[in-house]
């Protein structure tokens, strides 16, 4: 639309230009509006044409050879058809042709110029494509150039970019979910054979102490009771069917109710637990779901602590309630940090089987953590340090203490 108003405006302005210019007469006028008019239509209709010409052209350089050409002809052709109105003597006439012919020598090697770069950065940029469609994620145009070209190699670049970037997580999550799978299996299996090996000493009556054998064999039903009820649990927070009703509760007291539970557990493992609050946290959120929180994180923290240990869990107030899981382990590596939450991702596979559980802890604990509104993260060492934050309606109340 814009081309097709250039093309109606030219006419107009040479006509200006005459009349600011030129001051002619009215037949003058007339014939000047004639030539201009009719040129205006004749070049209209040569671009059209020639545009799509270009499009059935097979290499970019033969169109802007064309051009090149074409546009000097033209304006000869013009001169030509003006030599009348101008008053140009044959002549001159012949002497402006021989420096038309030197510009149109000059105009080609101008075009061999410009387009023997223009469609080298094309053709890099459709050898690129092709690479990326074969598969190749790492190929790049190399183009730099602020043109609509460069705007297209630049996208394809960051295309490509992204592209490997999607492709190495899609890779890497389903590593990780290969070997959560395996872990899982591990899991299963380990109580499933326990079951079977009690199953079939019953049943060929070899068993001296029955009531020993069932309570093994009623430990591994719970074991595996565990288990399936976390991954179902997990299904749902991670489907977003878990939701709650937020409602105030005190953070101090769930930390204590959570390492009293968990004592038995970390003396096991001879392994001390101190609770540090400065007082009753009180906090938004879900009291079942935020003291499933803590148990996770603490048990995390005794299967990974060394023998005589100590996990420390911290109970702060600044603005929201906060809540620090401190081992003496070896902690998270750093490039395992910012994926220790993910559904899928174990730090170490064979550590976590053989210290039990099923590695769903942290996970679940992320769930639940957003489901109450708060963030959850984990710290570099020196040890395991895994904090979350929930909302808080007010301060803290009463004086610290530590257990």
């Amino acid at each position: 639309m814009k081309t097709s108003l250039a093309f109606v405006a030219a006419p107009v302005v040479g006509l200006a230009a005459a009349e600011a210019f030129m001051q002619p007469t009215a037949s003058a006028r007339t014939e000047l509006a004639v030539f201009f008019g009719v040129t205006a239509a004749v070049v209209a209709v040569a671009a059209w044409w020639f545009v799509r010409w270009a499009r059935r052209v097979s290499r970019l350089g033969r169109a802007v050879f064309a051009l090149a050409v074409a546009s000097v002809i033209g304006v000869g052709a013009a001169v030509t058809a003006a030599s009348g109105l101008m008053f140009i003597e044959a002549h001159d006439l012949r002497l402006l042709w021989i420096v038309l012919g030197f510009a149109l020598v000059l105009g080609v090697a101008f075009a061999a110029a410009v387009a023997q770069p223009l469609t080298g950065d094309l053709e890099r940029i459709a050898e690129t494509a092709r690479q990326v469609g074969r598969g190749e994620l790492d190929a790049r145009t190399g183009v730099s150039r602020p043109d609509e070209v460069g705007v297209v190699a630049g996208a394809l670049d960051e295309m490509s970019a992204q592209l490997a970037a999607i492709e190495a997580e899609r890779l890497r999550e389903h590593q990780a979910r290969q070997a959560f799978l395996t872990a899982i299996g591990h899991d299963l299996r380990t109580p499933l054979s326990a079951l079977r090996a009690a199953l079939e000493a019953l049943e060929d009556g070899v068993v001296d102490d029955t009531d020993r054998y069932l309570r093994s064999m009623r430990e591994d039903v719970k074991a595996l009771t565990v288990l399936v009820d976390d991954l179902f649990l997990l299904a749902k927070i991670e489907g977003g069917h878990f939701q709650l009703d937020p409602v105030p509760v005190d953070l101090s007291d769930l930390a204590d109710e959570a390492l009293e539970s968990l004592r038995p557990v970390a003396a096991r493992h001879h392994v001390e637990l101190i609770l540090d609050t400065p007082g009753h946290v009180q906090a938004l959120g879900g009291a079942e779901t935020l003291s499933r929180v803590i148990r996770n994180l603490v048990e995390n923290a005794i299967r990974h602590s060394p023998p005589q240990g100590t996990v420390m869990v911290r109970v702060e107030w600044n603005g929201s309630a906060l809540v620090r899981v401190i081992d003496e382990g070896p902690g998270f590596r750093p490039d395992f940090l910012a994926r220790a939450f993910d559904s899928f991702s174990r730090d170490d596979d064979a550590r976590t089987r053989s210290s039990g559980g099923a590695g769903l802890g942290l996970a679940i604990a992320r769930g639940f953590v957003h489901a109450n509104g708060g963030s959850i993260w984990a710290d570099p060492g020196p040890g395991g340090r895994v904090s979350f934050r929930v909302p808080s309606p007010s301060p803290v109340r009463s004086t610290s203490h530590a257990r």
